[in-house]
């Protein structure tokens, strides 16, 4: 069932977003040559208890970590660990989020680690602007299947495919509420968006095929062709007048 928030509510949700965007920025800034998973996710779980929040992906389902953080051809739900060393041209999404108050945010991004590829470059460009664009579709009024046709069309149009097994989703007092958000779909169709709804969009755009495949660990999703993939994410919520976006990076 999906929950409607009322500007108060999304307003009390403020707090919760801001310190996820927050810990993604410092998660980014310690991306470089040398550092472990391990260490990046260490500071994700700094910032957010110094702020007095609790890090919500920590034990959700049972995983073990404060970030998902998944390096190249790892599309999500990456374990953190002390054994993989983030080396020079490495693309690295990092999916996290803070509850405070009774309520949830939710955000990831790909970054860098020092120069990287054309082509590494080209999917995180691709895969920001697809998350841009699919947010630009969430108007009240319009269907999540807007949000999916917009984000799949400019996915395809460069040359990458849209991942389908996970999507994206509603955001509140829990961390995944209703509705699914997919990433790909048909204009015109889906629930429709009304003011108070706030969702999680979510491109996973991969280099080959949209196909991924879970590791032995029960975790950890890769591309069934090897090839790289990327991810971006915000909360945002649905106004009267317009999205607004709750993660935004001060």
């Amino acid at each position: 069932m999906i929950q409607i928030k009322t500007a108060k509510e999304i307003e009390a949700m403020r707090l919760a977003c801001e310190i996820s965007a927050g810990a993604l920025q410092a998660a980014g800034e310690a991306v470089r040559p040398g550092v472990t998973t391990a260490q990046i996710d260490k500071i994700v779980y700094d910032y957010i208890v110094q702020r007095g929040a609790r890090p919500n992906f920590k034990g959700l389902y049972g995983f073990p970590g404060s970030a998902c953080i998944s390096v190249n051809d790892t599309v999500i739900h990456g374990l953190p660990s002390k054994h993989i060393v983030l080396k020079e041209g490495d693309i690295v999404s990092v999916d996290t989020g803070a509850a405070i108050g009774g309520w949830n945010g939710d955000n990831a991004a790909t970054f860098a680690c020092g120069a990287v590829a054309g082509n590494a470059q080209h999917i995180m460009d691709v895969t920001k602007e697809a998350l841009a664009r699919g947010i630009a579709a969430a108007q009240p009024g319009n269907r999540v299947g807007d949000i999916g046709a917009a984000v799949q069309q400019y996915v395809e149009a460069n040359g990458l495919s849209v991942v389908r097994t996970f999507v994206g989703h509603g955001v509140g007092r829990k961390l995944h509420e209703d509705p699914e958000v997919p990433n790909f779909g048909t204009a015109g169709h889906g629930p429709r968006l009304v003011a108070g709804m706030v969702i999680a969009i979510e491109p996973m755009v991969n280099e080959g095929t949209h196909v991924v495949k879970e590791q032995p660990d029960g975790w950890t999703i890769k591309t069934a062709d090897g090839k790289l993939s990327a991810h971006f994410e915000h909360t945002i919520a649905i106004t009267p007048k317009g999205p607004v976006i709750l993660t935004q990076q001060a």
